[in-house]
């Protein structure tokens, strides 16, 4: 009983923390229908995919969302037809490149200086190369959801051939197309309207987002919770003392336990006495681009192949660059 207590209250605890990240990054994501124009987001940012990768990866100090706040975010750029090097950079960046959690991670490591620095600079780093490596996917239907898909489609410059890219996105959906086809035109190419009109579109969308968005993060928090519950600290603690399973264990913890990148610092401080450098490293850069909540608000945007492959080279990125840590840096 005193078991499901606990995990009771971590679920809680994770919703709280999470709910009004969500809210923002639903919220911005939603005025960027009125007050950003596609057209001006592509023709302003980079075209090399390595500097729209590392210009997608800075945004967050603009749009200070965490790991659950920016999912809703990047769908809408992705969806008002951001290139994808930015709209990845973007996702995997800014839950940690952003003024809150850069100061949160100063205020809890303010005598380690160097964990702040290079937190902001291998979440940058493997931000832009994950950005770069899927700038050589051109066609985007393998790595999008359909709808996403079809938004990315309907943001194109519409090129004069035998048949419409809006029945094309028909097809690809299927019988669902004219809702999708509704849906999109209105929310990704929307015409010049009264302030009424424009509210009632950023309110329809806030709810429809909400709605998707938010029964994933209810499931994801109440497995996180029950991972942490089930899973002794002391038995965590006693395998990190070795650079490479330090390591493993802090990527392993953070991507279970689900703690909002606004505050895992202050999580991640308290192993700072028993883990090495390299595996709080691990714990603060892949944990806000990797865990449980975060995988599955992802999949309203990416089909599962593209996420793991996103998955895959974060994963060894990260494992790289804080294993350089441990054995050159501590």
């Amino acid at each position: 009983m005193e078991q499901l207590n606990n995990a009771f209250t971590l679920f809680l605890s994770l919703l709280v923390e999470a709910i009004p990240f969500l809210l923002l990054g639903v919220l911005l994501s939603s005025l960027l229908l009125i007050f950003i124009d596609e057209r001006w987001l592509i023709t302003h940012m980079p075209k090399h995919p390595v500097l729209g990768a590392f210009a997608g990866s800075c945004i967050g100090f603009l749009f200070p969302v965490c790991e659950c706040g920016n999912v809703p975010v990047a769908r809408r750029l992705i969806m008002q037809g951001v290139p994808m090097p930015v709209a990845i950079g973007f996702l995997l960046a800014a839950p940690t490149v952003n003024p809150i959690v850069i100061w949160s991670t100063w205020i809890a490591f303010h005598d380690r200086p160097e964990i702040v620095i290079l937190r902001v600079v291998f979440s940058l780093s493997i931000a832009t190369i994950v950005g770069y490596v899927f700038s050589v996917q051109t066609d985007l239907k393998p790595i999008l959801q359909p709808a996403i898909a079809l938004g990315t489609i309907r943001a194109q410059p519409k090129i004069s051939t035998g048949s419409s890219l809006l029945d094309g996105g028909d097809f690809m959906l299927g019988s669902g197309g004219v809702a999708a086809k509704r849906m999109t035109q209105d929310l990704i190419q929307p015409p010049q309207k009264s302030l009424r009109a424009n509210f009632d579109l950023v309110l329809d969308n806030v709810i429809q987002e909400l709605r998707e968005l938010g029964g994933i993060l209810v499931l994801g928090s109440a497995v996180a919770a029950a991972i942490q519950t089930l899973t002794p600290r002391e038995l965590i603690v006693s395998l990190g003392e070795g650079p490479i399973l330090s390591i493993v264990v802090m990527m392993i913890l953070a991507g279970s336990i689900s703690i909002c990148s606004t505050v895992d610092s202050f999580f991640a401080l308290s192993f700072a006495a028993t883990f090495t450098s390299g595996s709080l490293l691990a714990f603060l850069v892949f944990g806000p681009m990797f865990d449980l909540k975060s995988i599955g608000l992802m999949l309203s945007i990416f089909k599962p192949k593209a996420i793991f492959y996103i998955f895959a080279i974060a994963t060894q990125l990260t494992f790289i660059l804080t294993l350089f840590v441990n054995f050159h840096v501590s």
